[in-house]
């Protein structure tokens, strides 16, 4: 049996297991997902590797520090500038970034046509690099990266990116498609939302990264101004999907992403109760 799991200092309550866990019964892979939390992070793969360990995603604050210590690191990986998957192979050690995947995945699913759109990132923190590299893959016209720390993130974004912008809230003047990449309106903070109605009306489309709540204020803001709305379920599950894809060498059908992502909605309402 294949072992997989996730990497982190605090993971607490993760949902990964039980997601990775159920595509493999699904299928009848004779795999198993665990959590692994580490306290240091300059021998994961190491550790992993004499855990018996065939895969692993990683979280904060290990992204980055585990890209040294891999052999090959995928080219949106690079572009990103962070690693969360880790694929294990004859002795050779591949890093990927499934966050891009998942951010492509939730797109495509909800068709949000990128090409050609001016489009607002919220927040600059690591989550909004996978979506700003996306995004500028998909062919973007232009990305406006909205924070508080404006002038070093200008600085930083403008060397990697020709088409991007760096703004603060206070001038957000408008375009197509607005992302929050912000933890603003996840559980248990459920009643804030990184813009309030008056900016979203110079909106077309709302996305949001964060998956619990499905729906969260931001949307339902977005909702009340007849924005097309895009929750963070599907890139939950799309990233999830394409480790377990690579991991095992196999291609998961549309029929089986669509259950997966039901069992993830239905674990979400039964944690509300």
């Amino acid at each position: 049996m294949n072992k997989y799991g996730l990497v982190g200092k605090k993971l607490g309550h993760s949902l990964s297991p039980e997601i990775h866990n159920y595509i493999f019964d699904k299928l009848g892979v004779e795999a198993e997902y665990s959590l692994y939390e580490i306290e240091d992070g300059k021998d994961i793969l190491k550790l992993m590797e004499e855990k018996g360990i065939k895969g692993f995603n990683i979280t904060i604050p290990y992204k980055e520090i585990v890209m040294s210590q891999l052999d090959f690191i995928s080219e949106e990986a690079e572009k990103i500038g962070a690693v969360n998957l880790v694929k294990i192979k004859n002795g050779e050690s591949y890093g990927y970034n499934s966050d891009y995947y998942g951010v492509v995945e939730m797109l495509e699913k909800h068709d949000v046509k990128v090409k050609g759109k001016i489009c607002y990132v919220l927040g600059s923190g690591g989550a909004s690099k996978s979506v700003i590299v996306a995004l500028h893959d998909l062919g973007a016209k232009e990305i406006v990266v909205v924070t508080r720390d404006v002038e070093s993130k200008r600085r930083e974004l403008k060397n990697r990116f020709r088409n991007i912008e760096v703004v603060s809230y206070e001038n957000i003047i408008g375009g197509d498609i607005v992302v929050n990449t912000t933890p603003l309106g996840m559980y248990p903070n459920i009643d804030s939302s990184p813009l309030d109605e008056e900016i979203l009306k110079r909106f077309d489309i709302a996305v949001d990264v964060v998956y619990n709540p499905k729906t969260t204020k931001f949307l339902q803001l977005a909702k009340n101004c007849s924005l097309k709305c895009v929750d963070g379920v599907s890139m939950l599950v799309g990233q999830a999907i394409k480790s377990d894809e690579l991991w095992e060498g196999i291609d998961i059908d549309r029929d089986t992403r669509e259950e997966v992502e039901k069992r993830v909605i239905e674990r979400l309402e039964e944690m509300k109760k």
